[in-house]
């Protein structure tokens, strides 16, 4: 199957990425990466990206939101 837009081919490899505010984006991996995030796992299924994102994070408020709130 034909996918005009990278991000949207299950049968892709994606990259699992970080910024700095501890949020992740998945990457197709034939794309240049994005300045300001860093690598977390190398290219791979978007069902194994998922699979460590369920595992792994458990929030979708950015750090910055979070130390705030903690400090009120």
């Amino acid at each position: 199957m034909q996918v005009s837009n990278p991000f949207d081919d299950v049968q892709g490899q994606f990259y699992l990425l970080q910024n700095e505010q501890q949020q992740f984006s998945l990457w197709p991996a034939q794309c240049a990466l994005p300045a300001g995030w860093r690598v977390i796992s190398q290219p791979q299924s978007i069902d194994a990206c998922n699979a460590w994102l369920t595992d792994n994070w458990s929030t979708l408020i950015p750090s910055h939101y979070a130390s705030e709130k903690g400090a009120a």
